[in-house]
């Protein structure tokens, strides 16, 4: 059996083999005009990313790329992300990849219209309210692991390079308005990482399962 569906939990999932063809269409539906696309190196090069950026492009949305992403991402990635969506004028980004090209890319989109530091944005009581939410733009999200589940979270893991510290950046508005979630964009991933996430979402699903709190969407797919 094929499972082509739609739902949404807690964003809009546009799941099925082949649901990568409606990235442009699922830009237009969050409001976005000149996306930057947002991934890590590893992907940057790769059939998946080069077809995403071609229908992108045949629909008049550029194809604009940033992929100076470190695999923990840092600061110092955060300002290169945000000079370059600045640079080229855009309204909003694709996050594509596993959790490094998804945590920046949320965060960029964040960043773009915010004036403080990206730390001053910690998970720390209420300091989301920092942000200036009519600043922060839109994000379209295209899982290409199967483990992460940034593309459904509104929260962001960055390495501070100063303290050496992992910092959870949250927001509300930090969770993408559309996921892509196309199996078949998983298929031309390393033996290793295919293994690896496959894991981290065994784990992530047992974590459900196990948990004290009862939510009937995470039990069933749990």
């Amino acid at each position: 059996m094929t499972l082509r569906a739609n739902w949404s939990y807690p964003t809009a999932i546009r799941f099925g083999a082949g649901r990568i063809s409606e990235i442009a269409e699922a830009c237009k539906v969050a409001g976005i005009a000149r996306p930057l696309l947002v991934t890590d190196k590893g992907l940057a090069g790769l059939g998946i990313t080069a077809q995403t950026l071609d229908l992108l492009d045949g629909a008049g949305l550029g194809r604009a790329m940033f992929s100076d992403v470190d695999p923990n991402p840092t600061g110092a990635n955060v300002a290169a992300g945000v000079a370059a969506y600045r640079a080229g004028g855009h309204d909003g980004v694709v996050a594509f990849g596993g959790g490094s090209g998804l945590d920046l890319g949320k965060v960029v989109a964040f960043m773009a219209g915010q004036t403080r530091p990206v730390w001053d944005f910690a998970d720390v009581g209420d300091w989301w309210t920092r942000a200036d939410a009519t600043a922060i733009h839109p994000i379209v999200a295209v899982p290409t692991t199967a483990g992460t589940g940034s593309e459904v979270g509104r929260a962001s893991v960055l390495t501070n390079t100063l303290t050496h510290e992992k910092t959870i950046i949250f927001h509300p508005r930090i969770l993408p308005s559309v996921v892509i979630s196309d199996p078949e964009l998983t298929l031309g991933l390393p033996r290793a990482i295919t293994a690896g996430t496959g894991m981290d979402a065994f784990a992530h699903c047992l974590e459900a399962y196990c948990a004290p709190h009862f939510h009937p969407m995470s039990q069933g797919i749990a």
